[in-house]
């Protein structure tokens, strides 16, 4: 099994930044895709960004494009979201998910391991 634990949310002004992070630990070895998810109160949870096993290839939903940034550092077992230029729309739990293949997709279903989330509150 794998476990993922985020770490890093917190509140922030509109405008500010915020870097959020996916611990991974357990049987890493067979993790190859990572991604974040968020949910705000009400709606579904949607695809923020995804990212393959090298880095080499990333993915983000239209919404957070050119603000958010993925990475991961895999000797650490570690994946990052940085935030720029946060929104108040913004705010939502912030979900860290893996799968056990080398497609970035942004569909929920296709992820296997989910953390527990990590609050997001940006205020106007």
């Amino acid at each position: 099994q794998v476990q993922l634990v985020e770490s890093g949310g917190g509140l922030v002004q509109a405008g500010g930044s915020l870097r959020v992070s996916c611990a991974a630990s357990g049987r890493t070895w067979s993790i190859y895709a990572m991604a974040w998810f968020r949910q705000a109160p009400g709606k579904e949870r949607e695809f923020v960004a995804a990212i393959s096993w090298t880095g080499g290839t990333t993915r983000y939903a239209d919404s957070v494009k050119g603000r958010f940034t993925i990475s991961r550092d895999n000797a650490k077992n570690t994946m990052y979201l940085q935030m720029n230029s946060l929104k108040p729309e913004d705010t939502a739990v912030y979900y860290c998910a893996a799968v056990s293949a080398t497609v970035t997709s942004a569909l929920t279903s296709d992820y296997r391991y989910w953390g527990q989330g990590t609050q997001v509150t940006v205020s106007s």
